[in-house]
């Protein structure tokens, strides 16, 4: 029987803001994944990018119900990358030799982590991951290019104004800049980085000297900032799944308890939101949210998986898409799973799912042609 289960490498942690959600997101998914069907190696990246293999000690502790992963530093288990080694020698360690991996699960949130870097790592070794491909995952990563794409597309998104770290930091600039979103907006604005996710350096600023505060936090995250518009909405979720044909979910909504849905909302305060499935919506609502939802997944390159994020106006209940996540939280008041769940995928049968995905993507690249010599491919 073990010879027949599929090894897939859980890889999580990361050099990212949302370092410690990813290891609650990973023990989740390890422990949802089919243990007649999987056999799971984890393998932790510290907070400086270091790869390790973990020991079965710590597969151990996940099963018997720890809330998150840790990363055991072992030098003699540092992981390296094999290109081109294939599922056969996907990764390799001093202690183990080479290592067979049948299709990697990175479950990493932010920098590093869903931005196309790691993809493109995975390409190299040709091996199959969960989640969007490296031009997916960057659109995703990056909000403006995610809303130039969807106005291309004749989706409705909420305005915004952009802003590079050079810009702002000429005065000059920078108070074209502030009158421009004056003219343009209303106080209260909201200022996010255009890179990162989960709302990390994302804050409220209410008059001109905390939009100053505001810009100069979140260009600590990244060198390009949106400024936009308070939108008085409810905000509302929609899960897609799939590569070539999407299917959109159940969407939910998020009530959040604090000003806004912000970091600490999101993984901190237990009940820093409550979650609502489905989502308090008419008929036609759901449909346009779905619809708009597979529409900007297709704009944005995307596949495996994501979560679209849509503002509903209170007054006029216009839809707005916000932003999205390639790889949104897998813990257990994430959205993602629930909203699937609702529309009737188990948590372990979304596993199966996304690594299904993975492999036909996978077999997909590897059918093309990649060689050329003497006009004859």
């Amino acid at each position: 029987m073990e010879k027949s289960k599929k090894t897939v490498a859980v890889i999580y942690g990361g050099r990212s803001g949302e370092h410690e959600v990813s290891l609650i997101s990973a023990a989740s998914v390890v422990r949802n994944l089919d243990k007649e069907k999987y056999k799971v190696l984890l393998i932790g990246i510290d907070k400086q990018g270091v790869w390790y293999l973990q020991n079965e000690a710590e597969l151990r502790r996940c099963l018997d119900g720890a809330a998150a992963l840790e990363i055991q530093v072992d030098e003699t288990r540092r992981i390296s990358a094999v290109c081109g080694g294939g599922t056969k020698e996907t990764f390799s360690t001093p202690a183990t030799g080479p290592i067979t991996v049948d299709v990697v699960f990175p479950v990493l949130h932010g920098t590093f982590g869903e931005d196309g870097t790691i993809q493109g790592l995975f390409e190299m070794v040709n091996v199959p991951y969960v989640g969007a491909g490296v031009l997916g995952s960057s659109i995703g990563m990056d909000k403006e290019i995610a809303k130039i794409l969807w106005l291309h597309a004749g989706l409705p998104v909420v305005p915004f104004i952009s802003v590079r770290k050079l810009d702002w930091a000429s005065t000059e600039k920078r108070k074209q800049i502030i009158e421009r979103a004056e003219r343009d907006f209303m106080y209260p604005l909201f200022v996010k980085p255009s890179c990162a996710g989960s709302s990390v350096g994302a804050s409220k600023a209410p008059d001109r000297p905390g939009l100053e505060q505001a810009v100069a936090e979140a260009l600590l995250w990244d060198d390009k900032v949106l400024i936009e518009p308070f939108v008085p909405a409810r905000e509302v979720e929609c899960s897609v799944t799939g590569n070539e044909r999407p299917e959109a979910y159940t969407p939910g909504e998020i009530i959040p308890t604090h000003e806004f849905y912000d970091y600490e909302a999101k993984y901190i305060d237990p009940d820093g939101a409550a979650l609502l499935i489905p989502a308090d919506l008419t008929e036609t609502e759901f449909r346009t949210i779905r619809e708009i939802a597979i529409k900007a997944y297709k704009a944005a390159e995307l596949s495996g998986l994501s979560r679209i994020d849509f503002f509903v106006r209170k007054d006029t209940r216009e839809i707005l898409l916000n932003e999205v996540n390639t790889m949104p939280g897998f813990t257990t008041i994430s959205m993602f799973p629930k909203m699937c769940e609702a529309s009737g995928l188990s948590y372990p049968d979304l596993l199966d799912k996304l690594i299904s995905l993975a492999q036909e993507r996978h077999e997909q690249r590897n059918s093309r042609n990649y060689s050329y010599k003497n006009g004859k491919y």
